[in-house]
C-alpha cells in the first residue's frame, strides 16, 4: 500500500477496483520503545481535542524537534516504529550524533489503516487537529519544528498548511519536507491545491522524489490517474512558490519505503538541505 505494507494496494477510480502489486521492499522493521512519543488523532477527530500524547516528552534541551507523519496503511504500532526509524535515520544521517543524542522525532500517528479512498477523506480531517497541535506547541514550548512528512502524509501537511494559512499563523514551522509524496504533481503549483499554502508559509518547503519508487511511478498513477509530486517532481519548477525545492534523490532511494531508513535513505542529503547537519 501506499507508505504500507510490501504488497502495494491501490483503489481505482476513488474505490472499489483493487489493483495489486507485489514489491520487492518493505520498511526495515525497527521496533520503537514504549517511549517513543507519539501525538495521535486515532479514534479522536470527532471529540473537542482530538489530540492524545503517549510516550516519553522529556526533550532536555534539545534545541529543535521533528514532527513525523506517516503514510497510508499505518497502525498505531507501525505509525510509532516508523517515527523511531525516521529517528535512527536522522541519527545516522547526522556527523556525529547517536541514537541518544539525535535530535527527538515526535509521531504524528492518524487513522489510515483503510482503503485509499477514505484514507485520503481522513487526512483531510486531521488538518485542523494538526494545526492546533502545532499553534499549541508554538505557543507553549517554542521550540522549532522540522515537519517530515511520508507519502499520504503529504497529503495531511498540505492539508494543515493550508489551515495554518487562515487562521494566520505561518510561522509554527521551521521546515516542511515530503518524502515520497502521494499528492498530485502540480497539487503544489502556485495555482494548485496547496500551492497557496505553500507560499504564504514562512519556511521553506523540500519534496525528496526518487524516479524508483514504483509504488507512486505505477500504483499511484493508476490509482489517481495522475502523476505523484514524489515520483517526479512539479512539471514547471517555474511555477512554484519561491520558497518550494525539488530535489530529486533517485540515486539515493530504490522504493517507497526507504526514504528515512537508515544508511539506505535519503536523510543524509535532507539534513544538509535543511541545515540539521
Amino acid at each position: 500500500m501506499l507508505g504500507g505494507a510490501a504488497t502495494g494496494v491501490a483503489l481505482l477510480g476513488g474505490g472499489g477496483l483493487y489493483v495489486a502489486n507485489e514489491l520487492d521492499a518493505g520498511f526495515a522493521g525497527y521496533e520503537a520503545p514504549e517511549t517513543q512519543p507519539i501525538v495521535s488523532t486515532r479514534g479522536r477527530l470527532d471529540e473537542s481535542d482530538p489530540t492524545a500524547r503517549s510516550g516519553s516528552w522529556a526533550f532536555g534541551d534539545a534545541d529543535a524537534v521533528v514532527l513525523f507523519v506517516h503514510g497510508l496503511g499505518a497502525d498505531a504500532e507501525s505509525a510509532r516504529d516508523q517515527a523511531y526509524t525516521a529517528r535512527l535515520g536522522l541519527a545516522a544521517a547526522t556527523e556525529g550524533s547517536t541514537e541518544a543524542d539525535a535530535l527527538p522525532v515526535i509521531g504524528y500517528s492518524w487513522a489510515s489503516d483503510v482503503d485509499w479512498g477514505p484514507a485520503k477523506a481522513t487526512a483531510d480531517e486531521n488538518a485542523a487537529p494538526l494545526a492546533d497541535w502545532l499553534v499549541r506547541w508554538a505557543d507553549e514550548d517554542g521550540r522549532p519544528v522540522h515537519l517530515f512528512a511520508h507519502s499520504l502524509g503529504a497529503r495531511v501537511t498540505g492539508a494543515t498548511l493550508g489551515e495554518l494559512a487562515d487562521r494566520g499563523r505561518t510561522a509554527v514551522l521551521e521546515s516542511v519536507s515530503l518524502f515520497g509524496g502521494a499528492i498530485p504533481h502540480d497539487s503544489v503549483a502556485e495555482g494548485g491545491r496547496y500551492g497557496p499554502a505553500i507560499d504564504a508559509l514562512d519556511a521553506p518547503v523540500y519534496n525528496f522524489h526518487s524516479r524508483e519508487d514504483r509504488v507512486l511511478g505505477w500504483v499511484y498513477r493508476a490509482s489517481d490517474r495522475t502523476r505523484a509530486v514524489g515520483h517526479g517532481g512539479v512539471s514547471d519548477a517555474a511555477a512554484t512558490p519561491p520558497d518550494y525545492t525539488d530535489v530529486e534523490v533517485t540515486d539515493l532511494v530504490a522504493d517507497h519505503y526507504s526514504y528515512f531508513e537508515p544508511e539506505t535513505g535519503c536523510l543524509p542529503r535532507a539534513v544538509g538541505r535543511i541545515g540539521l547537519d
